[in-house]
Formats: structure tokens, sequence, C-alpha cells
């Protein structure tokens, strides 16, 4: 059976695909996101308090000059199963929607997440802002089933831990 041509619409479309795709590959490369997930038996930290998760992410987060937004996705024993980066922002804010920061637990079927995210300012200390934020988070997380662990805030060599605070 003859191979039938594709329309030129639907090229265009597969071109664009093609291109995106492309792009998107390397997105992952710069910024070292995971195409695969871990090898099942392959060792994974566990997050016990704020400071565990400042040993994972801190040091690289540090020394953004962008504020980027990270989630940890977490077993059901607090093994860290994923890191996604949720957004990047500016030199002074990061901004996404819950139903963006939690995606990516959905997806993984993931019970339990940690939001990180960096002040390149080197001032830990969380803004209003970032209390709001937290609080609505933790809300739609628990609607969705999933524990919002905790929030931390890196800044030059400190993190602060919303939690840790009782600011959600």
């Amino acid at each position: 059976m003859p191979r039938k041509e594709p329309q030129p619409e639907t090229a265009v479309l597969l071109d664009a695909l093609r291109t995106n795709l492309s792009l998107l590959g390397e997105l992952a490369v710069r910024y070292e996101v995971s195409l695969k997930p871990a090898r099942p038996g392959a060792p994974t930290p566990a997050m016990g308090s704020s400071a565990d998760v400042h040993a994972l992410v801190g040091a690289e987060m540090a020394a953004l000059a962008q504020e980027q937004l990270r989630v940890l996705l977490l077993d059901a024993r607090n093994r860290v199963v994923g890191v996604r980066v949720i957004y990047q922002g500016t030199a002074n804010s990061s901004e996404a929607r819950p139903a963006e920061e939690l995606r990516p637990a959905v997806v993984e079927a993931a019970p339990k997440v940690i939001v990180v995210h960096n002040h390149p300012s080197g001032d830990p200390d969380p803004s209003p802002e970032d209390v709001r934020v937290t609080r609505d988070l933790a809300q739609a997380a628990k609607l969705l089933g999933i524990e919002l662990l905790d929030h931390v805030v890196v800044g030059g060599s400190g993190f602060v831990s919303l939690k840790d605070r009782e600011l959600f």
C-alpha cells in the first residue's frame, strides 16, 4: 500500500513539533532535568528536615542569578523520587500557580512534596507573598491528597523553612 504524503498543514505542524522537542531537549540538558526515572533499587535521599533539603539543592540554587522554583517529589517514606524545575523567574520574583507546582506529583503519583525556591539577593527570609503562596499551595495539595511537607527558601549560604517557622 503506497504511503500518503502529509498535507501541507500537517507537515508544518510536524516541523514545529520537531523544533519544539529539540528545544525541550536542549533545555533539559542545560538545566540538568532528568529525562529518565531513577532505576529501581538506586539509593535516594530521604528528607527528614529542612537541612536535608538544603544539603540536596542549596548550594546549586544559591548560585543561581534568577529565582527558580523546584518541587521535590517524595514517596511515602520521604525519599526523593524526583526533582522538577517548575518555574524560572527573574532576579527577584518567581510565580507559579498551585496547579503547576502540584502537576508533577499528580502525574507521578507522589504522595508528598517539598517546594524550594531561591532568593538571588542572598537573604533567605520569606516574603509575605512567599507565605501567602505557600498557604494556598498547602490547601490545594490537601484537596488533591498530597502532603506539602515544607517550603524552603534558599539564599546565600543559608535557608529558611516556612514549616519550621510555623508560617503554614
